[in-house]
Parts: structure tokens; C-alpha cells; sequence
């Protein structure tokens, strides 16, 4: 072999081994940019949470709230299905009787709160409801300690036999312990408004409990707009 064909030889090899490195990195950019297909991962990842959700919100299509006061406690439960549900109560804690009470809501509950409105040491338990459809219609469903021995229903007059602060009146009540009464608020129906979207001012009724002569009432105060 002549000295030139052995130069180009060595030259021809020389670029050989030069090019394998390049291919292997090649390959490796590419194995490198598997990785990058994480993003399917990334949205089972967004399927699992979507799945949390839907069990969260399984889990929370009933209404179960725990209210303790004055060493008393109140569990109250709703299964909120349909139209119409059962609203049970279990107190603990009271001396005589911690039997269950109940008693059928029209619509859901949709919030309760434990209080002492006439301050006399047993507390109250106040269960919010709303009705379907367009108005909401709200009330409450309530019960009083009597001195810490048994549970007595209480009960609230209809709006609707008071003229004056029914007025207007067309739902959507939100209800809240605000210090020694209990509050309802809703917006005035102006003429022309739609059901589901009163436009009038926020009328305020205050309540409070006092000793019926057959069990516990809840008084209207006089109503205030703003």
C-alpha cells in the first residue's frame, strides 16, 4: 500500500469515530425528550383531582354539622335529597332526655348554628332551610334546652301574617345569630322584578325567643330596610 492510500486511510477513520459520538448523543437528545411526554402523566394527575371532587362533593350532598355550647351538643343531619327532606337532631349532654327530634323540611338544609338568644344558661340549636326553585323560600326549624333537662321545639310566626314586613316579600332569606337575636334578611321585590332576582333595598327582621304559653316562640322586632 502506497503512502497516500494510508494517509487517506487514517483520515477516513479519523471521521468515523468523529461522527459515532454525534449519533449516540442524537439518540440520547431523543431518549431525552421522552421525558417530556410527563405532560400525560400530568393529566392523570388532573383526573385524580377532578375524581377528589366528585367525592367530595358525594360526600358533601348531605348536610351533618356538630354544635356544642354551654356543654351541650347538638348533631344535626339531612340527607338533602329532593325536594323534601327529614332534619334530625341528636343532642348529648342533656340531664333528662337526649332522645332524638325531627322534623320535615320543605326544600334543604343549608346551615345551623347553636345559641343562648335569652341568655338563661341552655342553649339553642337553629336549623337554616331553604325551598326549591326560583324563590328560595327560607325558615327555620329550631329547638331549646329547657334547662339543660330536654329538648322543646320552638317555633316562628309566618311572615306572611304580618302585612307590613312581608311586603315585597319574594325569598332568597338568608338567615344568622347577630348577639341576643335571630336575623332574617331578604331583598324587596320591585314591580317587574323576576322571582329568582329581586332588586329592592335589604329588609332586616330581628327575633327573639321568649317562653310561650305552650313552648318557646320566636318574636318579630320591628323591620328595617337598608
Amino acid at each position: 500500500m502506497k503512502l497516500n492510500e494510508i494517509k487517506l486511510t487514517v483520515v477516513i477513520a479519523a471521521v468515523i469515530a468523529a461522527m459515532v459520538p454525534v449519533q449516540a448523543a442524537d439518540k440520547d437528545g431523543e431518549k431525552g425528550k421522552k421525558p417530556a411526554k410527563s405532560g400525560k402523566s400530568g393529566k392523570k394527575a388532573g383526573k385524580g383531582s377532578a375524581a377528589q371532587k366528585v367525592e367530595e362533593k358525594a360526600s358533601g350532598g348531605g348536610f351533618r354539622k356538630e354544635l356544642s355550647m354551654q356543654g351541650v351538643t347538638f348533631l344535626v343531619v339531612s340527607a338533602n335529597r329532593g325536594s323534601e327532606n327529614r332534619v334530625t337532631v341528636t343532642p348529648a349532654g342533656l340531664a333528662k332526655d337526649n332522645a332524638v327530634v325531627s322534623a320535615e323540611a320543605d326544600g334543604t338544609v343549608v346551615g345551623a348554628e347553636v345559641a343562648d338568644l335569652d341568655a338563661d344558661g341552655s342553649p339553642e340549636v337553629y336549623v337554616y332551610t331553604r325551598s326549591a326553585g326560583s324563590g328560595s323560600y327560607g325558615a327555620v326549624l329550631a329547638w331549646a334546652a329547657n334547662r339543660k333537662q330536654t329538648l322543646s321545639a320552638v317555633t316562628m310566626p309566618d311572615l306572611m301574617a304580618d302585612k307590613v314586613a312581608s311586603a315585597g316579600y319574594g325569598g332568597h332569606d338568608e338567615f344568622a345569630v347577630v348577639e341576643s337575636s335571630l336575623v332574617r334578611r331578604f331583598k324587596v321585590m320591585r314591580p317587574g322584578d323576576a322571582n329568582a332576582s329581586p332588586t329592592g333595598k335589604v329588609r332586616q327582621i330581628p327575633y327573639r325567643l321568649e317562653a310561650g304559653e305552650a313552648g318557646w316562640v320566636l318574636r318579630a322586632g320591628k323591620p328595617e330596610e337598608f
